[in-house]
């Protein structure tokens, strides 16, 4: 367990320091959540959005309307069930997550960059490692 709490901590830190950035973006952590899931993972349902987020349909409804009117979302009928609709990011929302990621990662580098070429290659190989076990948990 020590190791994997060391992990959880670490990664805990790391992303609360990167998160930081995401305050540029104008979005609450909610929306910004939502529309990451829609950006770098595709449309989604309400009800898959929910499952995602863990959060009640009710409070999807009102994070998408949000973003919604925001433009950065909209929602689109299914091709094969017009009953059904997707939640999907617009060219703005797009836009927005990617300059945010940008930042992100802009901001983990400035970290990366005190790191020594032996950390460094200590560290690549150890996301590859983490990368591995994430795949297989998830039965990709």
């Amino acid at each position: 367990m020590g190791l994997a709490d060391r992990l959880h901590s670490v990664a805990i830190r790391l992303l609360r320091r990167a998160r930081r950035e995401d305050a540029t973006m104008g979005l609450p952590p909610a929306q910004a959540s939502v529309l990451s899931v829609l950006v770098f993972g595709g449309a989604r349902t309400l009800s898959a959005l929910a499952d995602v987020e863990q959060v009640k349909a009710p409070t999807m409804t009102r994070i998408v309307d949000a973003l919604e009117r925001a433009g950065l979302a909209q929602r689109l009928p299914d091709a094969d069930d017009r009953r059904k609709l997707s939640i999907a990011a617009t060219a703005g929302g797009t836009r927005l997550m990617h300059q945010g990621r940008s930042r992100r990662v802009k901001a983990l580098a400035q970290l990366l960059a005190d790191l020594d070429r032996d950390e460094r290659a200590t560290l690549d190989s150890a996301i590859a490692l983490l990368a591995r076990l994430q795949m297989r948990k998830s039965g990709q």
